[in-house]
């Protein structure tokens, strides 16, 4: 559809023009049709960049109609409701956006729009006054104000909104975001941005780097490109050389046979290639490009490096090919210039350099070269057929007799002789069929590779495997398999016992038993011999050699050169550079022809060629295997428009390459797959950082999905019970602690989620939403975090928690265990926050969640120490195009507790505020404001240097050092089950467990002992039993003169109050402690501090304590007593870890 692309004609407006009537609200009338006569469906030129846009409100009060359109009032800014928009052309000369009509040089805001056959203008596009207008057709404009008959952004559909930017047949256009149609108009009505996550840059920077120049880009059609160069290819050595002797051992039957089986694997490897060429535009890179974009990188890449390499040996191999017939001429006029082997060296280099020459020289050349092989190739079989039907006496005695059905009875049934096999022939003729990819190798000098590809590479493969099989059939039937050569070998007397074809035509070739140098199987210049003239086929040799060659040279550095831009291999990248109009890969033509040279100095290709034809079946195996894997991913994007093939068929092309590539030679199958493994889990590891929609991609969604739903018809079972965590981390790099404590009992076990609770005004918050999820999830891919990311908009900390736990998580892979960090700073807190945060444990509860809360002494929340660090590390090795942009300027409500999102423009990096939350998920009140580089960073003081510290204790090894856990009360083993999982990790696999439990000093032998044999049952291993006798002594009174000091501030004191007061008070502020409540629950006030002053005194030492969670009821104990209550017993200790499970079994001894 695009073509080249033409500037459009400038004009004066005629009277078939369109007249727009000076009121607002009046729609336009055609007074004629010629206005959209030039609209044919094809873009006219290089549009201004139509994403940009911009919204003028319009007065109701109608306008002047003067003789340039009139121009918007004054009062323009107060009329609510009702706008415009004009399109700004960063081209047109002095033109500023700001001005309600364009009122200075309009040529680039006058868009005409058409849609079946109405043709209307904008209103900003009628200020004539003298100047010329463009008229660009329906396809050339984004929004369509009038299109349906009143004023409206909204785009229709086109083609230029689904491109890349990169695309060279057009510019990518960018149609109106949902947010830009849906939210109110307000002070910032806009934002500039990417459509749905889509590659690309914003259009303004699309406009400056799209310079549509169609002159001298060389393109070509299906048969220039595909059919020529994939016959020249197929024809190949094989057709003049072998293919006579192939006929001689196997005969014409299973030779039949033999090309049939050949075609077999390649039709299926065309119809797969045809169809996944057909699947979407397809760029330049050939096999590469089309695995790469179906099986994903890792075996692109893989297939991508050995297919350029085959195709540069290949180069070698056929420069030789041609060197030895050359070398051979030279030897029977008796002019060799050193000797055979050296000669052929410095015909080979000196023809590789000719090659070079024409393929640098341009496409246009090659393919005018290629157009002349192909001549000659077809003369020379013409000659040959020719020559069939002329029996000349003279060559008789060499064999040839015309067509007679003697010798074709005679040579229908094989002969195999020298130890050759059906298998052995089948792999001497096979990489005669390959280069059926040849067309596909230039799929980016195309003009429509979606149309060429399929059409060439079958017709290529019908033609050549028809001429293939009469080519055996004739020359079986008209040239015995030996003959002397010999004049006087003729018969003269009548023989009797007359057995062979040739004895029958008066000749005796008895004496052929010991060794002939004519016939079938002993010359392999039999059509030459055959054909009516013999330099056509010598000529035919030549063209076939070195057309092949030629095809090679251009293919390998094309693949080269795709496989080294999407940068798969960064060493390579220097060879992505193209050079002119057809972005030549002129580094990588020299890489070429240096392999090629150096393959050809070695003149020993016989060891080489097998593996160049595994090589080359590897990648017809991927590309089948392509098919059969997208087909089987059942994913929506896989449509191609070639219909004729089929899943199961590609399946069995996949194997039968992989079967001919061990008939070929198996060592050489072996070493092919040892590379291609080696080079996909190099690629692999490496990750690069491309994202192409492989139908890898689509089948991990599928497995994952029917896995998924599988799971979720099975009961859960207590045997494999998994804790799996919601973690309310807030931005999951602001409390790597806690994402990493959990992820050494989780990682590779259970789920787990990093609930983020965006709070704040909406609008702002659901924006953050969408550039956060893909950061962060990025952040955790990362840092090795086997975790999903879970951002939610709420009011407040406890509806955001809420939404979480009863929405987070598919099917069967929920979570069922809160982990939250210890608030530290609650006393220095709003009390309503520590209200929310107690209230996350309730709701918790409430749903049969286990809780678990972590405390580290030096804090968890170190946002303010590696905000941006940490931010901008994450988007190193992303492009900022995966990025959704948003920039919003927020100033005028700086009075909301809310800050900007992080957001890298195309162009630089730019760190704004970023929004973290504090240890319960607020956001802090100190900006995240990235140093200046080039200053020198200020060394941190101790408290924060220590909280550093703390944050990636947990990423070392932990060493020889015991894990306590305080197994108090029984939560159903969740408090167990948790220290035990910490253990099977590496990093803690040194770590010993010891188990304190609560019992009677009288009884503390017998606890012991039946707490070894549970233990044993449930096979955990412990290294000691503490049965603690004194858990409820009164604790010291110093330790509850501070736990009174500390809640003091919170407490309600009714008893010095009136009634009325209290009542009002402890209903406007329900944290504060009543005297009551304290009376009520001193024991277990006391019992928390005596339990810190055990914990201090038996597990200070401690990597990591594990203790039961305190529960508090519900309604009777208030927030802020319960909080006491938590401080009081983690405070001054290693890593705590306060668990409470749901009450349900987690351990069993059943098997």
């Amino acid at each position: 559809m695009e073509g080249k692309q033409q500037q459009p004609p400038q004009r004066e407006p005629g009277p078939g023009d369109l007249k727009v009537p000076g009121a607002a609200g009046e729609e336009p009338r055609s007074e004629g049709k010629d206005a959209g006569a030039d609209a044919v469906g094809r873009p006219l030129g290089p549009t201004p960049s139509q994403s940009r846009f911009q919204v003028d409100l319009v007065a109701e009060a109608p306008r002047r109609a003067n003789g340039d359109g009139g121009t918007a009032g004054k009062g323009s800014e107060e009329a609510k409701g009702r706008f415009r928009v004009n399109f700004v052309d960063p081209s047109a000369g002095g033109e500023s956006p700001s001005e309600p009509g364009g009122g200075g040089s309009s040529e680039g805001a006058n868009v005409s729009f058409q849609n079946g056959g109405d043709t209307v203008l904008s209103e900003g596009s009628l200020h004539s006054g003298g100047h010329h207008h463009y008229y660009y057709d329906t396809h050339t404009n984004t929004y369509y104000l009038r299109t349906f008959g009143h004023n409206t952004m909204d785009a229709v559909p086109r083609i230029d909104h689904y491109r890349h930017t990169a695309a060279e047949l057009g510019e990518k256009l960018i149609r109106p975001s949902l947010a830009e149609l849906h939210d109110e108009l307000d002070k910032e009505p806009f934002e500039d941005g990417y459509a749905n996550g889509e590659e690309g840059m914003p259009a303004g920077d699309a406009a400056a780097a799209y310079q549509p120049d169609s002159k001298g880009i060389v393109k070509f059609g299906w048969i220039k490109g595909v059919l020529v160069r994939c016959m020249l290819n197929i024809w190949g050595v094989m057709l003049f050389i072998r293919l006579s002797w192939i006929v001689g051992q196997a005969g014409i039957g299973l030779s039949v046979v033999v090309i049939a089986m050949a075609t077999v694997v390649t039709t299926i490897t065309g119809l797969s290639t045809s169809a996944i060429a057909t699947n979407g535009f397809v760029r330049g890179g050939g096999a590469y490009y089309l695995i790469s974009r179906s099986l994903g990188p890792e075996f692109g890449g893989a297939i991508g490096l050995i297919f350029a390499f085959a195709n540069a040996v290949a180069v070698a191999m056929y420069v030789v090919g041609f060197a030895e017939t050359v070398v051979e001429l030279l030897k029977e006029n008796g002019t060799l210039m050193i000797d055979e082997m050296n000669d052929i060296r410095i015909i080979g280099a000196i023809t590789v350099v000719i090659l070079l020459g024409i393929s640098v020289a341009g496409m246009e050349w090659e393919a005018k070269a290629q157009i002349v092989l192909l001549v000659i190739l077809i003369l020379a079989i013409g000659d040959f057929v020719i020559g069939t039907f002329i029996p000349l006496d003279s060559k008789k005695a060499k064999g040839f007799f015309g067509y007679k059905a003697e010798i074709f009875m005679e040579n229908f049934g094989p002969d195999f002789r020298n130890e050759e096999t059906f298998f052995s022939v089948f792999a001497i003729f096979f990489p005669a069929a390959t280069g059926i990819l040849a067309g596909a190798n230039i799929s980016g000098d195309l003009a429509d590779p979606q149309l060429a590809i399929p059409k060439g590479t079958l017709l290529a493969i019908l033609i050549t495997t028809l001429v293939y099989m009469g080519i055996a059939v004739s020359v079986g039937s008209c040239v015995v398999r030996d003959a002397t050569g010999n004049i006087n070998n003729t018969i003269i007397t009548e023989l009797t016992n007359c057995t062979t074809a040739a004895c029958k035509l008066n000749y005796d070739f008895s004496s052929c038993h010991t060794k002939c140098h004519y016939g079938l199987m002993n010359n392999f210049q039999v059509m030459s011999m055959v054909s009516g003239f013999a330099p056509l086929i010598s000529a035919g040799i030549f063209s076939a050699t070195l057309s092949s060659a030629l095809a090679s040279l251009v293919s390998a550095p094309k693949i080269f050169q795709a496989l080294c831009k999407d940068n798969i291999y960064p060493g390579f990248q220097m060879f992505a550079k193209g050079y002119g109009k057809n972005n030549e890969p002129l580094r990588g033509y020299l890489l070429t022809f240096l392999i090629a040279l150096g393959f050809i100095l070695i003149a020993e290709l016989n060891v080489i060629a097998p593996i160049i034809s595994n090589f080359f079946l590897a990648s017809y195996a991927l590309i089948n295997f392509s098919v059969f894997h997208a087909s089987l991913a059942k994913s929506p994007g896989w449509r191609p428009a070639f219909k004729y093939y089929n899943m199961w068929i590609s399946l069995v092309g996949a194997i039968l390459c992989c079967i001919v590539m061990f008939v070929i030679n198996w060592w050489a199958a072996l070493l092919t797959y040892v590379i291609v493994l080696g080079l996909y889990i190099y690629v692999t590891y490496k990750k690069p950082d491309v994202n192409w929609g492989s139908s890898t991609q689509a089948l991990t969604y599928l497995n994952a999905l029917q896995h998924c739903i599988r799971l979720s018809g099975v009961e859960d079972h207590v045997k494999n019970f998994r804790p799996q965590c919601l973690i309310m981390t807030g931005a999951p790099n602001a409390r790597p602690a806690l994402l990493h404590l959990v992820h050494a009992f989780n990682k590779n076990v259970g789920l787990i989620i990093c609930g983020h609770v965006h709070m704040g005004p909406r609008r702002q918050a659901v924006k953050e939403l969408s550039t956060d999820s893909a950061k962060y999830q990025r952040w955790l891919i990362k840092n090795k975090m086997k975790a999903f990311y879970a951002p939610v908009h709420a009011e407040d900390l406890r509806a955001g928690g809420q939404y979480l736990m009863q929405a987070a998580g598919l099917g069967r892979m929920r979570p069922n265990t809160l982990v939250v960090g210890f608030k530290k700073n609650w006393r220095q807190s709003d009390m309503r926050d520590v209200e929310t945060y107690i209230n996350l444990f309730h709701d918790a509860f409430d749903i049969q969640y286990g809780v678990v809360v972590i405390r580290l002494k030096e804090g968890l929340d170190i946002s303010h120490l590696q905000g941006q660090e940490e931010l901008l590390s994450s988007q190193e090795k992303s492009p900022c195009s995966k990025d959704v942009i948003v920039k919003v300027d927020y100033s005028k409500k700086a009075e909301t507790d809310t800050s900007v999102a992080f957001v890298p423009s195309s162009s630089e990096r730019t760190p704004a505020l970023h929004k973290e939350e504090d240890e319960d998920g607020k956001t802090p009140t100190q900006p995240l404001l990235k140093k200046d580089s080039k200053s020198p960073s200020s060394p941190l003081n101790l408290a924060d240097q220590r909280l550093l510290d703390a944050s990636i204790q947990f990423q070392k090894k932990q060493g020889k050092s015991n894990i306590d856990v305080w197994w108090l009360f029984d939560d159903g083993g969740l408090t167990l089950l948790i220290p035990y999982l910490i253990t099977t990790k590496k990093k803690w696999k040194e770590c010993k467990i010891r188990v304190f439990i609560g019992g009677k000093i009288n009884r503390i032998d017998h606890d012991r002992r039946a707490m070894a044999t549970l233990l044993s049952k449930f096979r955990i291993d412990f290294s000691d039993i503490m049965v603690l006798g004194d858990i409820n002594t009164k604790p010291k009174k110093e330790n509850i003169a501070a736990f009174e000091e500390m809640i003091e501030p919170f407490r309600l004191h009714e008893d010095d109050k009136e009634q009325e007061v209290a009542d009002k008070m402890k209903e406007d502020e329900p944290w504060r402690i009543t005297d009551n409540e304290l009376e009520l629950y001193k024991t277990k006030t006391y019992r928390q501090i005596r339990l810190n002053e055990l914990l201090k005194e038996h597990s200070s030492a401690a990597n990591v304590i594990v203790m039961s969670l305190p529960v508090a009821r519900k309604g009777a104990v208030s927030s802020a007593l319960y909080m006491a209550w938590l401080e009081a017993l983690s405070k001054d200790l290693p890593p705590v870890l306060l668990v409470r499970g749901n009450h349900q079994s987690v351990l069993t001894f059943y098997s």
